[in-house]
């Protein structure tokens, strides 16, 4: 494993910075075919040798670890055999966010800091240009992006290009002189920074969002279906995001119709509840419409949620034993990507990083960022959230150095929406329209699971897709596009959130059943997070494990 973690390292250079290494901070991965193809190699040959060892007699944490270590190979290696590097991005991730987020987490303490992230600037084009020629390989074998996610990443794209190299976020690391640098030092290295910025940033935007326009075969169908071994693709994905190797898409789909109708009563007595004369569609388009569900501007935003967010923290102790020492803030999602951006999302930070962890907010049209689903929002997104998960992580110590970075979307995204809806317990949403919101946060989450099921395994059209939101959920009609086209773009992932979420509440009733008077919460919430991230069916071993230690 300790073989892996350096092998991991070097090859993923952008995953190093984030995980606080930073040998690797001057360059991008090496994406051709002859890297792919030794990565293929080098993680067999590891499968190989991890199947050669009798774990007969592992102690119980080296067996979590072994488990780990596999689902790891395992899934990177069926991500190589089906060649997903020719699809290398979709609406919310990808390799040129890689490139727009090149300072995050980055410390910058000396001059060879400053140069390497020059350096990594520098590589940028080189970087595209592999990622472009395998897009072009996906091209002339159909195996391609869908027109509507091209067309929504290409104004991303070019948003990045500036009149001026200053103003670009790339340069935001010399935008003031800083304590570490010499005057002299400073002038030469924001010269040289605006030099790259202008001549070889921008051309590489530049150049990518015209490949996307003209020469990319984009296909005008939407699921993944459609895709040469189309279904045998969507299945990988419904793996790679679920952890559960035992579930189609016709039972995720129906699990997805019967939720949603529990969800929908619970909203309708909420609708009763604050005396709204009217229909289900008339309640949610008043929420849609109303001023006084809206902020007035960005800062009123930010300040509403940091507000949230702060009443969370307060409450924290009396619902967890251990919390974390690393912070977090409460950030804008950059205006370059926030028109086509999803309404919130968390950035993790290295334990020595310069900053926390960041809780993104999206403050674009602010008419689509309604403030009754901020509790929901802030308690996924912050604490008691992917923050204080990540964070957690972060600080287990006597583990593999993969395991502190690992993540698993049903874990970590199950985590997060078992996290909204803790937040009734901790007294966090006020009003019943805050309620609402969260139910139609929650909501969301099992449309999720119908609409993804319905886009790539049922033939579903982007407007049924829209439909089907529009009808059952109180989003905003700018969230309900962008998130369709995220699951558009990302088959399988939006599955993860409400089949990890059922996972750990049946959890936690049969920890409740089975202990009784001695079960208690705080020790609960630790114990699910103790090992950081873990497939589904390893985590119910864990809570098997504690309740075990807890009968008499």
């Amino acid at each position: 494993m300790a073989e892996y973690w350096d092998y991991y390292l070097a090859e993923y250079p952008v995953a190093a910075t984030r995980s606080g290494v930073d040998r690797f901070n001057n360059r991008f991965a090496s994406v051709t075919p002859a890297a792919e193809t030794r990565r293929l190699a080098m993680e067999r040959r590891f499968l190989a040798r991890l199947d050669d060892i009798d774990r007969s007699a592992f102690t119980e944490n080296d067996r979590i670890n072994a488990q780990l270590f596999e689902w790891v190979l395992r899934d990177s290696v069926g991500a190589r055999e089906l060649d997903l590097s020719r699809i290398p991005f979709n609406t919310f991730s990808g390799f040129f966010m890689n490139a727009i987020t090149a300072a995050t987490g980055v410390r910058m303490e000396s001059v060879g800091d400053y140069e390497d992230y020059l350096e990594r600037l520098q590589d940028i084009p080189r970087y595209f240009d592999e990622n472009i020629a395998n897009l072009e390989s996906g091209s002339r074998a159909g195996f391609v992006l869908p027109r509507v996610v091209i067309d929504g990443v290409v104004p991303t794209l070019r948003a990045q290009v500036k009149e001026r190299a200053e103003d670009s976020g790339f340069f935001t690391p010399l935008a003031e002189q800083p304590e570490a640098l010499s005057r002299s030092d400073y002038l030469r290295l924001s010269a040289h920074a605006k030099e790259i910025i202008r001549e070889q940033v921008f051309p590489a935007f530049t150049q990518l969002a015209n490949f996307l326009e003209s020469d990319y075969e984009a296909s005008d169908m939407i699921g993944a279906s459609f895709l040469p071994r189309g279904s045998e693709y969507y299945a990988f994905q419904v793996r790679r995001y679920t952890t559960l190797t035992d579930i189609d898409a016709d039972e995720i789909h129906r699990a997805g119709l019967d939720e949603v109708a529990r969800i929908r009563a619970e909203m309708l007595a909420i609708i009763d509840e604050v005396g709204f004369e009217g229909s289900f569609d008339d309640f949610t388009q008043f929420l849609r419409t109303d001023p006084q569900f809206y902020a007035k501007s960005p800062v009123a935003l930010l300040k509403e949620a940091a507000w949230i967010a702060k009443r969370v923290d307060y409450q924290m102790p009396r619902f967890f034993g251990k919390l974390p020492r690393q912070s977090y803030g409460v950030v804008p999602v950059p205006d370059e990507i926030a028109p086509n951006y999803t309404t919130g999302a968390y950035f993790g930070a290295p334990l020595n990083g310069a900053t926390g962890g960041a809780f993104w907010l999206n403050t674009y049209a602010l008419d689509q960022r309604p403030l009754y689903e901020l509790p929901a929002l802030t308690l996924h997104e912050a604490v008691p959230g992917h923050h204080h998960q990540g964070a957690l992580a972060l600080e287990m110590m006597e583990v593999p150095a993969f395991r502190r970075d690992l993540y698993f979307s049903a874990f970590g995204e199950g985590w997060a929406l078992y996290a909204e809806k803790l937040g009734v317990e901790m007294g966090i949403y006020q009003t019943p329209y805050e309620h609402f919101g969260r139910l139609s946060y929650e909501m969301w989450r099992a449309c999720r699971l119908v609409v993804d099921t319905g886009i790539h395994a049922k033939g579903w059209t982007r407007q049924q897709a829209i439909d089907y939101m529009t009808a059952n959920t109180g989003l905003s009609a700018g969230n309900i596009r962008a998130e369709v086209d995220r699951y558009i773009s990302w088959p399988g992932q939006a599955l993860a959130y409400k089949l990890g979420e059922i996972k750990i509440w049946e959890l936690r009733r049969e920890a409740e059943t089975a202990l009784g008077e001695a079960f208690d919460l705080r020790e609960f919430h630790d114990t699910l997070l103790s090992n950081g991230a873990l497939p589904l069916a390893a985590l119910e071993r864990v809570v098997q494990r504690y309740i075990e230690s807890k009968l008499p």
